[in-house]
């Protein structure tokens, strides 16, 4: 190859990368602070005067802990972070793996929990989540 075809394929490759540069700059979108937080959306193509949506509500089950002493202590005092679903939606754990992750929420994360409750917490969590005592 000789020096002008070598300039020529590298002014071309800058321009292919300035022309998508400029491209992912239009596809990126502008964001100012008054369109922050919205979703802007394109209008449905076959709108008309008397065009009504519907939407229907959003399931709020709410999973039940295992009937057993402590399940109250664990519904009071873990719900004030997260709902039941992230102690019922966990893969069995084992029994060092709860009392870690109790501690962790106590020491790490503040929960505000008594020092007398914490091991009854534990107890029940150990009691009915793990490989051995999991149901479902």
């Amino acid at each position: 190859m000789n020096r002008r075809t070598i300039f020529v394929c590298a002014v071309l490759g800058l321009a292919l990368l300035a022309a998508a540069a400029v491209y992912a700059e239009f596809e990126a979108g502008y964001y100012s602070p008054a369109n922050l937080g919205s979703i802007a959306q394109a209008t449905p193509r076959h709108e008309t005067e008397n065009t009504s949506y519907r939407v229907e509500s959003y399931s709020l089950f709410r999973p039940q802990l295992e009937p057993g002493e402590g399940r109250d202590l664990v519904d009071a005092y873990c719900n004030t972070c997260h709902s039941t679903r992230y102690v019922t939606m966990q893969p069995p754990l084992p029994a060092a793996t709860w009392e870690a992750e109790v501690t962790k929420m106590a020491k790490s994360y503040g929960m505000s929990i008594p020092d007398d409750v914490t091991p009854k917490i534990i107890q029940y969590l150990q009691t009915h989540y793990t490989p051995e005592t999991r149901k479902r």
